[in-house]
């Protein structure tokens, strides 16, 4: 008899059980609804997903060998798939077991007391006979069938048709929890590996209790520590013809004098101060550990490879892109949540350095709380910042 796991003990090497993953979307839901009106946007969300299913398989027909990832990127629909469906389910209370024997009676000839044995999307998979290798015109097939099937689904919410008729809704929810068996089996995609990487993208985005992991250099000399305080004046000033901005710590010019170094004026001449909010709340920023010389040089391979001027590029680079998305969106002055997309994109771009470990809503803490300084910044054209690394904040007031 398998016991139930904590929720916040998903991610282990034994196979998950369905309803412990089913409580897991409620926990990390951010759809505050409830009910019956809280449907539609999870089934929107899973309609969307299977739509994803079937632009992955597109591009990996439309650009063959050029589409690298395209495995990694189809488990990771799958997973997103499966906690929409998951959560749709746990809220009327349909509980996912449930579904699942229903769902493989039609599938197979076993003995029903065996069927109420699967309580994992392993034996799921194992429960049904599987048929391979498939084609690809196979797979589209079976997500096209999938995201027919959630469409009459949505139809029906929309339509309210379902409201006081729970017998039809599972029935609804059975025939598309088949569906993705189905195409996961042609996909050949172990839903059980689906499930695990979607609860640790999930908590790693939305977790249930945030904890700060370890500074990257605690263990370290103080000498080649991050301060865990540094407080950063950073004022415009005129010289020449140019406006440029200086930075001074402890009364002493910090790095060059900036400009935006570009035609249109943006003010990316402030942008140093992504890097202190780094340091802040990531704790990580070669940038920062150049300018205020702590590198890491009693480790030749840190001070080489997490110090150096690879990752002070691409540190450099981050900044950059983010900010160019930034200014299309006022420079995130009303939004208080980031797109799941930048976020992937940034962990993408620091894959392999010793920040790739930072969850990604700790990089969504430091981005939001850099700009709203770099916002204070721009109104007021100086200020005394303030980078805790302790506290894991950044904050700016009048200089």
């Amino acid at each position: 008899m398998k016991t139930t796991q904590a929720i916040d003990t998903l991610t282990t090497t034994d196979a998950m059980l369905m309803n412990d993953y089913q409580r897991f979307t409620i926990k990390t839901d951010q759809n505050a609804k409830t009910g019956y009106p809280g449907l539609m946007l999870p089934l929107l969300g899973l309609f969307g997903e299977v739509g994803s299913l079937l632009s992955e398989l597109k591009k990996k027909q439309r650009d063959a060998d050029s589409y690298v990832g395209y495995e990694d990127s189809v488990l990771e629909e799958f997973g997103d798939v499966l906690w929409y469906f998951a959560n749709i389910s746990q809220r009327v209370n349909l509980p996912l077991c449930t579904l699942a024997q229903r769902m493989l009676r039609q599938f197979t000839q076993n003995d029903p007391h065996r069927l109420e044995e699967v309580d994992t999307f392993q034996g799921i998979q194992s429960a049904r006979e599987r048929i391979s290798p498939v084609s690809s015109e196979t797979f589209e097939r079976g997500a096209m069938t999938l995201a027919g099937k959630v469409g009459r689904l949505l139809d029906d919410v929309s339509m309210q048709r379902l409201e006081a008729d729970n017998e039809l809704l599972a029935t609804h929810l059975v025939e598309i929890f088949g569906s993705i068996l189905r195409a996961a089996d042609d996909a050949n995609v172990s839903l059980e590996e689906a499930v695990q990487r979607n609860v640790r993208k999930v908590t790693s985005r939305w977790p249930i209790d945030r904890k700060y992991p370890d500074l990257f250099d605690t263990d370290l000399d103080v000498d080649e520590q991050l301060p865990r305080r540094i407080e950063m004046l950073i004022l415009e000033k005129r010289s020449g013809t140019k406006t440029v901005v200086f930075q001074k710590c402890n009364g002493i010019n910090i790095g060059d004098r900036l400009t935006d170094n570009k035609a249109q004026q943006d003010d990316y001449r402030f942008h140093d101060v992504f890097h202190l909010a780094n340091a802040a709340i990531l704790g990580w920023s070669p940038v920062i550990r150049a300018l205020l010389k702590v590198k890491r040089k009693s480790n030749p391979g840190l001070d080489e490879t997490e110090d150096g001027a690879r990752a002070i590029l691409i540190e450099e680079g981050v900044a950059t892109w983010i900010f160019n998305n930034a200014a299309r969106l006022n420079y995130f002055s009303t939004i208080h949540t980031l797109d799941y997309s930048l976020l992937k994109a940034v962990q993408e771009l620091v894959r392999g350095y010793e920040v790739d470990l930072c969850p990604l809503w700790l990089w969504e803490e430091s981005i939001l709380q850099g700009y709203k300084v770099f916002r204070f910044l721009r109104e007021h054209r100086k200020g005394l910042v303030v980078a805790d690394l302790l506290s894991r904040t950044i904050s700016v007031e009048p200089a």
